[in-house]
């Protein structure tokens, strides 16, 4: 199937934002907003978001994919993950505008654009469904227990590992003590939401740990959910223990019916052909399926 790509221009407030649109010339009546997260723009870490959309547009599915306020070509000044909402309002009205085919809408979002869309998708009853790939949960307690649990402990069993402490390229002192500082941090007590601390502007309650107010937005929103992770990425192992070891995080995957697929070799990016080709094809499945 063939589809057209044009370059885009859309307000958000009083600043310009700019992206690409890939349309198919027999469009199905669901489109994917790509929202890009992180010090990236819209064409994503080795052209992932390119890449993405062409596949989808081949499948009939409208794509869009922009640079949010202050980053890529767009104008205004850069925001973190929590203050985008209006960039996504603004995004979706666009796409709507030019797409009068459209009758709703998936957001795909990686890493925090996948925790930005989360905030987002429940305000908007445009939004069908959510695929989210490694979804940002970042406190310093769950990244500490993620170290100790698929880190520390692991190095224990690499042969690499023995070689460097026996060969004295390993400094004991100074692993012994940033364990310890690990350790400290995973304690119930430990220090709190790196986000929570910056913070302003979002729905809700800002001065909630980030994991509260994302299952905030998970129990809010009422479409569909797939979440994509990866085995060899941190932040992936973050958001699992926490699905793990949360009785109301399974409970609201549980009653939202949300699937998790897993690439369990992939890294965070999903920077292979292998894994992103999985990643494309999961999520084209869905939105046609949902």
């Amino acid at each position: 199937m063939s589809f057209q790509e044009r370059a885009l221009r859309f307000r958000c407030e009083h600043e310009w934002l700019y992206g690409i649109m890939s349309v198919p010339q027999q469009p199905v009546a669901r489109g994917v907003l790509i929202v890009v997260g992180g010090p990236q723009y819209r064409v994503g870490s080795h052209r992932q978001f390119v890449l993405l959309a062409r596949y989808l547009a081949k499948r009939g599915i409208s794509v869009m994919r922009f640079d949010c306020r202050g980053m890529g070509d767009s104008d205004g000044n850069i925001r973190t993950f929590e203050h985008v909402g209006e960039d996504l309002r603004s995004a979706t009205d666009f796409f709507f505008s030019e797409c009068p085919f459209l009758e709703d809408v998936v957001i795909w979002g990686l890493c925090d654009a996948a925790s930005a869309a989360l905030f987002y998708a429940y305000q908007d009853r445009r939004v069908s469904g959510l695929v989210l790939l490694n979804p940002w949960v970042r406190t310093e307690q769950g990244i500490a227990k993620a170290y100790l649990r698929h880190y520390y402990l692991q190095r224990l069993f690499e042969p690499e590992f023995w070689k460097k402490l026996l060969g004295g390229k390993f400094n004991p002192l100074a692993s012994i003590q940033s364990l310890y500082a690990f350790g400290r941090n995973s304690l119930p007590g430990g220090k709190k939401s790196a986000a929570s601390e910056d913070s302003a502007g979002a729905s809700c309650d800002l001065t909630a740990p980030l994991p509260e107010r994302m299952l905030d937005g998970l129990k809010r929103f009422q479409g569909k959910i797939l979440i994509i992770t990866s085995g060899n990425d941190l932040t992936a192992r973050e958001f699992l223990d926490l699905a793990d070891s949360s009785a109301d995080w399974q409970e609201a995957m549980k009653t939202r019916q949300t699937e998790v697929f897993h690439i369990d070799s992939a890294n965070h990016t999903f920077s292979t052909r292998e894994w992103r080709d999985q990643v494309a094809e999961q999520t084209g499945n869905r939105v046609l399926s949902w």
